[in-house]
């Protein structure tokens, strides 16, 4: 049994740091890099590249509206033609910065209010898989399970791996609860290890009533940049390899 851990990093920008990207690149196999939209910078985005190369953890363009200000948790109102020029954009950044680096881009992952937009809207979502596609046919969609995004990368031909949430909560619908909602964030350590487990070895969502909702389940994220995530990530790890699965990107880099 093999499963991925991922977690969004590299989101300082200039002199400000969010996260500890280095405990948390010794504990994820996959690491959705910001490429300078909702934060980041070519120093940053280099530095994380580099640190993931050695220790054989992927990457990923973690793509994002341009709102460094919001941290990408605005939505912008941009045609889907404008988004997927946008997404095309920031994939090309960060690939050119990951050769730069020594290391190779693999899969794409939607931030924020984009994630958000393109869980339900499929004409955005499919915009970020078309971008994807014109770039890098190689490249696979870092999906929300059971999101419009799945389904744009089956019609656009594109890879797709099916991610759930460790520290998120899930409506009844499938839908991630809004960080506007009280308990959107799950911030129990080992709660939200012990659920993790759980979708896993039922291969389903877990919503917040308790109700189950199938999908298969390739990766698993815990958010960089709260103050509890290398402690969530660590309580994680443990207990997924505890309940025997082996930690490997499902994406992994040949470079």
């Amino acid at each position: 049994m093999t499963i991925d851990l991922n977690a969004d990093l590299g989101e300082g920008f200039g002199a400000w740091r969010m996260g500890d990207d280095e405990a948390m690149l010794d504990l994820v196999t996959s690491a959705n890099v910001a490429c300078g939209y909702h934060a980041g910078d070519p120093d940053i985005m280099a530095r994380c590249f580099t640190l993931a190369k050695a220790r054989g953890v992927a990457i990923g363009a973690h793509v994002s509206f341009p709102d460094l200000a919001g941290f990408g948790r605005r939505r912008i109102p941009y045609s889907a033609a404008e988004v997927e020029r946008l997404v095309a954009y920031q994939i090309g950044a960060a690939q050119a910065l990951a050769l730069y680096s020594g290391h190779r881009l693999t899969y794409v992952k939607c931030h924020g209010a984009l994630a958000n937009v393109a869980e339900v809207e499929p004409e955005i979502a499919l915009a970020v898989a078309r971008a994807m596609r014109a770039v890098d046919a190689g490249l696979t969609l870092l999906a929300i399970a059971r999101s419009e995004q799945v389904a744009a990368a089956e019609h656009a031909g594109v890879a797709i791996a099916h991610e759930v949430f460790a520290d998120r909560a899930y409506l009844d619908d499938g839908r991630l609860k809004s960080r506007s909602q009280k308990g959107a964030v799950i911030e129990d350590p080992d709660w939200a290890a012990a659920r993790a487990v759980n979708m896993l070895s039922e291969q389903a969502i877990v919503t917040e009533s308790g109700k189950r909702l199938p999908t298969p389940i390739d990766s698993i994220c815990v958010h960089g940049d709260t103050a509890h995530a290398v402690e969530m990530t660590r309580r994680l790890r443990a207990a997924l390899e505890r309940a025997g699965y082996q930690l490997l990107p499902f994406a992994p880099s040949q470079a």
